[in-house]
């Protein structure tokens, strides 16, 4: 498989997800800024979108979207426990997780990070991550990971786009489970073979 991915974006979660499957895996990085490949070729050729990430498969299908590549990735290897039974309550309530991420954190970082937002408007956003970020916060009192004591693709997607929070004056200080989850997240080893592969840490 390959993974196109741009260093510290979303696709930072499958990276990390393919890390924890410990699978023979390409990861190829594609700018987003740039779109220019290490060969120097233009992602759009592969992607019409652009966007990061994109999943390869070997016989050339493709997937595009962070939630459906990471769900498909944790089926490749159910024993891991990345993602509960297909068919199960517990499935529907990791989508149910994953989509929160996606449209009520993810996207509410995205337009921080655009100098074209207007900052009446940023300061609008940001009080709705707060909101956003405040549910969350309680969601994670007493317990080790968002489904409970098993880690799973939507921790390694909420510990993805908290990164964000610094870059873009978002304070996360108040926010004590977020930020104790956040710390067990980092200290996984695949986590930090992720972030070390994108030259995020050192």
């Amino acid at each position: 498989m390959k993974l196109y991915y741009s260093a510290g974006a979303c696709s930072l979660t499958p990276h990390i997800v393919l890390e924890e499957l410990g699978v023979e895996y390409q990861a190829i990085s594609a700018p987003t800024k740039t779109h220019k490949l290490p060969d120097g070729s233009d992602y759009y050729l592969i992607n019409p979108l652009g966007y990061v990430p994109l999943l390869v498969l070997d016989d050339g299908r493709q997937l595009r979207e962070g939630p459906a590549i990471n769900q498909y990735l944790a089926d490749l290897a159910p024993e891991k426990n990345l993602a509960p039974a297909n068919g199960s309550f517990e499935r529907y309530k990791l989508q149910e997780t994953l989509n929160f991420i996606s449209t009520e954190i993810h996207k509410n970082f995205s337009p921080l990070f655009s100098p074209a937002t207007p900052a009446d408007y940023k300061v609008s956003v940001i009080a709705k991550l707060g909101q956003r970020l405040a549910f969350t916060d309680a969601e994670l009192a007493g317990k080790t990971y968002l489904m409970g004591e098993h880690f799973t693709i939507a921790d390694a997607y909420l510990f993805n786009v908290t990164n964000w929070a610094g870059l873009v004056g978002v304070d996360i200080s108040g926010y004590s489970n977020l930020l104790a989850f956040r710390a067990r997240v980092a200290a996984r080893p695949a986590v930090i073979a992720a972030m070390k592969a994108e030259g995020l840490i050192k």
